[in-house]
């Protein structure tokens, strides 16, 4: 299969659906087209989190805010997995848990137009200095996908690369009496997912703890305190979140993508 991630929303994505279509006959999935616009590490997040749970396939991600420049497209081989993608870090943490190791190939490119539907040229032309998910990475993946991932090596529009862009989260501080993270990504629910670890509080259930200085108690699903009202817990992605039991975590907290927040399992007014 061939799976498509996205900050496009709609009707972008189906541009690439026709492209791949013209190049072989596949079965697409799409993960998300709203994944935070333009924002590469919450994007990162996202895929990272999401593309393990899938069998062996080519994932096309674009969240590309230096389409245009000089930046340059990439496949990225992890294992029996194959991501395509602009070079800007986006495609690497989910390539670091989908395989053991990460090469990675620089897609080669053209210039020139095209007339009509037609897009199977390859190597790809670059036709807009603006939809490369249409005019490279569409035509990319579905080359990846009909040459197979372990043949990248033999492609003349493939290239071992050198150097890319890496991506990595940032780390806590995490000391005795509590951490400072960073807010990782804001989910749909506004669930504010930090970088701690679930681990550093997992033996502190049911007890109050400290966000920025203020109380909120310790639970092990929303549904433990009562609806409007706020907590901390461990996500499904086992990182300390924020949250509010159907309500928006990250207005209840007001922190957003790239905060900084303190959170203390000691009594922060000590």
């Amino acid at each position: 299969m061939i799976t498509l991630s996205s900050d496009f929303k709609s009707p972008y994505p189906a541009a690439m659906k026709g492209v791949i279509c013209q190049w072989t006959e596949t079965r697409l999935v799409d993960v998300a087209h709203d994944l935070p616009r333009q924002d590469v590490r919450a994007s990162a997040f996202w895929l990272r989190e999401m593309l393990p749970y899938f069998p062996p396939a080519v994932h096309l991600a674009v969240i590309d805010p230096g389409v245009g420049t000089d930046r340059a497209a990439i496949v990225v081989r992890a294992g029996e997995h194959a991501l395509v993608g602009p070079d800007n870090g986006v495609l690497v943490p989910a390539a670091r848990r989908l395989g053991d190791g990460v090469e990675v190939f620089r897609i080669e490119t053209r210039e020139g137009s095209v007339d009509g539907p037609d897009r199977t040229a390859w190597p790809p032309r670059l036709a807009s200095a603006t939809f490369h998910g249409r005019d490279v990475f569409a035509p990319a993946a579905a080359r990846v996908h009909e040459i197979g991932v372990d043949a990248l090596e033999t492609d003349e529009g493939l290239h071992a690369a050198d150097s890319y862009e890496s991506l990595t989260f940032p780390d806590p501080t995490v000391s005795e009496g509590g951490a400072t993270g960073t807010i990782l990504a804001v989910d749909g629910f506004g669930n504010a997912i930090t970088n701690v670890p679930g681990e550093h509080v997992a033996d502190l259930f049911g007890r109050e703890i400290f966000v920025a200085g203020e109380s909120a108690p310790l639970r092990e699903s929303y549904a433990a305190v009562e609806p409007g009202q706020r907590l901390v817990t461990v996500g499904s992605h086992g990182n300390v979140e924020l949250a509010v039991n159907q309500g928006r975590g990250s207005d209840a907290f007001g922190v957003a993508g790239a905060d900084t927040v303190r959170i203390q399992w000691n009594d922060a007014r000590q």
